[in-house]
């Protein structure tokens, strides 16, 4: 203040443009240095969020850290938080730190589906998935051998939908939860023992197979067997028709040419007279 009042006296009024100028220049000055401070910080900032690690990203995302170290799969030992998420805000705009997945995943056909968060709903937990309920196609690309042995051996298992039994991922359910047991004893691990799950009507088993378990679908042979009272009637199913379903033997297999050779060149086939291998003509 005192300057310019002094100024304003006749021999220093000269001097004002420049106390002007000069005045000018330092708030210029004082502005580019200020500007050249926030560039800075902003430029600090900027670096640090390049090299934030997981241990920084917790302190405000503890809940998603404790998801990826329960359920994160890949995305907690094959990457880590920055791998994924490529900056923060206000360095990143917003929308623009969640990534496609496609920028990691691609190279096969279940890669090459459209939305992955229709099951993949939390990328957190990329296992935990939600299925619909018709979903057969997506599931192929992943299990095409399973989709192969449906269509090469077709059943009703054919029919409907992967996610009709197997309601969430890796869920195998029990037979049960459709179909009745062929005893009431028997448990899951028997009926598997026999019908493979994407080729059920595939039936094999090994020679301690009981006949309770065949009866319930064979009852008519079942009954005429045990009213028979032959010396079929003591043997168990599985002693003539071995190891898979279906299998009918030859009599000779086990009975060789029991009859003189003119009888067996007059009735070529055993059931001529025996009418039927269950009940042996009685």
């Amino acid at each position: 203040m005192k300057i310019f009042q002094l100024c304003k006296k006749k021999r220093y009024k000269s001097l004002l443009p420049l106390l002007l100028f000069l005045i000018f220049i330092l708030v210029i000055s004082l502005t580019i240095y200020s500007g050249q401070k926030e560039s800075l910080a902003q430029e600090k900032a900027a670096e640090a969020l390049l090299h934030l690690s997981n241990a920084d990203c917790i302190k405000c995302h503890s809940t998603v850290a404790t998801t990826v170290d329960s359920k994160g799969a890949k995305h907690k030992t094959a990457v880590n938080c920055m791998d994924c998420h490529k900056g923060h805000p206000p360095m990143v705009p917003k929308d623009k730190i969640i990534p496609a997945c496609s920028e990691c995943h691609s190279g096969t056909p279940h890669y090459e589906l459209a939305g992955c968060n229709s099951c993949h709903s939390d990328p957190h937990a990329p296992l935990e998935m939600k299925l619909a309920s018709n979903i057969t196609g997506p599931c192929l690309t992943c299990h095409p051998a399973q989709g192969k042995e449906m269509k090469e051996y077709p059943s009703r298992h054919t029919n409907v939908a992967c996610t009709v039994c197997h309601s969430a991922h890796k869920d195998i359910p029990p037979c049960m939860n459709c179909h009745r047991p062929h005893t009431p004893e028997m448990v899951n691990k028997d009926c598997l023992t026999c019908h493979p799950a994407h080729q059920p009507l595939t039936i094999t088993y090994g020679q301690d197979m009981p006949s309770k378990y065949c009866a319930p679908c064979h009852q008519d042979i079942s009954d005429m067997l045990k009213s028979a009272q032959t010396k079929h009637t003591a043997l168990e199913c599985v002693f003539c028709h071995k190891e898979r379903h279906k299998v009918i033997p030859a009599c000779e297999t086990c009975h060789g040419s029991p009859h003189p050779p003119a009888m067996l060149a007059q009735f070529k086939e055993c059931n001529a007279c025996h009418i039927n291998a269950h009940s042996l003509g009685k």
